[in-house]
């Protein structure tokens, strides 16, 4: 039994969807998912090491990635640690309120176009504001 040949692409690719939040914070799930394991256990290790290894071993983790005292390029160093520092906090509260979205699409809701649309971007609004929140609180205390 044949079937006619339709114009229509076997398997949808990129070119044939238009981009929009849904899209997109699907995708940054995945991103802030494999950053979080990867840099964040990353620095955990080395933390972690850091701490096992003496006092003169732990001042240096700081110096890297908090205070930036000492060393060829103490600027530099603190603020590169800090950007990790806020991208990881970033990645946690992005991949946090996408897996919560994820969780309520599949319990059978949100999945009309206009409620998808509006909770992809509360979720990017929320993990920059919560980001935010969160460092304001660490350095104003």
């Amino acid at each position: 039994m044949a079937q006619a040949r339709s114009s229509r692409p076997l398997s949808p690719h990129l070119q044939v969807w238009r981009w929009g939040p849904a899209m997109l914070v699907s995708i940054l799930h995945r991103v802030t998912g494999n950053g979080l394991a990867f840099v964040g256990l990353g620095l955990l290790l080395w933390w972690t090491g850091a701490l096992a290894s003496g006092p003169e071993a732990y001042n240096d983790f700081l110096n890297w990635v908090w205070i930036g005292e000492g060393g060829s390029f103490p600027f530099v160093t603190a603020i590169l640690g800090k950007v990790v520092l806020v991208g990881l906090t970033w990645a946690f509260f992005q991949h946090m309120a996408t897996g919560l979205r994820h969780f309520v699409l599949d319990v059978g809701a949100g999945y009309e176009l206009e409620a998808n649309a509006r909770w992809s971007v509360i979720t990017l609004a929320f993990a920059g504001l919560a980001t935010a929140l969160f460092w304001a609180f660490v350095l104003l205390r």
